[in-house]
């Protein structure tokens, strides 16, 4: 979710959750013009739209695969520079593009995406070079509100060793409600997302169900676009195993930018035994 402007907010009050998708047709970048290798995936989901995506394989033996869900503007061409490191780092890394995203079909919405991961999912475990015992579903902004949705009850939730959310929202409803009180002409309809905006797909209301499942958010602490405190109030929330890790400095999913947060999500995605349940606190 690159932008929250006010034009967003004030579609979104008027009843168009569909706001919060911002696509774009047109792939503007190739992992392969950056010497990163990929394959270019079709397949469909259960209601028959038809799915694009690309496959990043691991350099070397895979020690892991990765759902990759991006954020709410453009596609994938603009958004896989966050996740083009980890083939090097032995991970497989399938980057989706929603519906209406690039070269999917049909027209982006909240029940529809979740058919969308389905599909990704049932495609990424179907690979016979992929271990589906360690499967991370990783997303960003919008992402990481669908992969916490997901997470908690996606038909594949047993596949996945983790869910990884940077920068996300806490739910439909208050971050529009924020963006509206943060303009003077919108201010006074703080109150409409509450009759307006579907929130049925809430991630602050799922969240507890991921457990046990390993739960990692991220978040900037100059994220400006989603506030840090969205992460604290889902962290809150969540059950056992769960970490909460605030980056200093970085903006809205900036984080992985820091070589450091990329080495430190390395050992936490693949370290001996993830998936039992332990307990995590916030970093001090």
């Amino acid at each position: 979710m690159r932008t929250f402007a006010p034009l967003l907010a004030a579609l979104c009050a008027a009843g168009c959750t569909q706001a919060f998708f911002q696509p774009h047709r047109m792939l503007v970048d190739t992992p392969e013009r950056h010497g990163v290798a990929y394959r270019a995936l079709d397949f469909k989901a259960d209601d028959g739209t038809p799915l694009h995506a690309w496959f990043l394989p691991a350099r070397g033996a895979a020690q892991a695969s990765v759902l990759y869900l991006h954020g709410n503007a453009e596609n994938i061409s603009t958004h896989f520079a966050n996740v083009a490191w980890m083939p090097a780092e032995g991970f497989n890394v399938l980057a989706l593009d929603y519906r209406g995203y690039g070269a999917s079909q049909g027209t982006p919405s909240l029940a529809g995406v979740q058919l969308d991961i389905d599909a990704a999912m049932r495609t990424l475990l179907a690979r016979p070079e992929d271990e589906p015992k360690r499967v991370v579903l990783f997303g960003q902004s919008l992402g990481g509100a669908l992969a916490i949705y997901y997470g908690a009850h996606g038909r594949y939730r047993a596949s996945l060793s983790a869910v990884v959310a940077d920068s996300a929202f806490s739910d439909y409803r208050s971050i529009t409600r924020e963006k509206l009180a943060g303009f003077f002409l919108t201010w006074p309809f703080q109150w409409l997302p509450w009759l307006t905006v579907d929130d049925d797909y809430s991630p602050i209301a799922a969240v507890g169900a991921i457990s046990p499942i390993p739960l990692l958010l991220l978040h900037g602490d100059r994220d400006t676009v989603v506030p840090f405190h969205h992460s604290q109030k889902l962290f809150e929330r969540a059950g056992a195993p769960k970490d909460l890790w605030i980056v200093p400095g970085a903006g809205h999913i900036q984080a992985l930018q820091d070589d450091a947060v990329r080495r430190r999500l390395t050992g936490f995605l693949l370290r001996p035994g993830q998936g039992a349940p332990s307990t995590s606190e916030p970093p001090a």
